[in-house]
């Protein structure tokens, strides 16, 4: 599996580079939105929405991690 991280300040284009490189490679596209969005339409800004935004990323990037272990 190959990984490819892209970070930087809010609004610089991460997710524009994000979709054009996995058009170009194949490679899948996991995006902050997709933990963020329906959190936040849940819970709004509260603690929760961020709380388990990163408790669900941890649990992806894990389970990909231990697919190709």
């Amino acid at each position: 599996m190959t990984f490819v991280l892209l970070f930087g300040p809010q609004a610089v284009g991460k997710m524009t580079v994000g979709k054009e490189l996995a058009a170009l490679t194949g490679f899948r596209l996991f995006h902050n939105h997709m933990t963020i969005e329906p959190l936040y339409a849940i819970f709004g800004d509260a603690r929760e929405t961020w709380r388990l935004s990163n408790a669900f990323r941890r649990a992806i990037f894990e389970a990909a991690a231990e697919s190709v272990a």
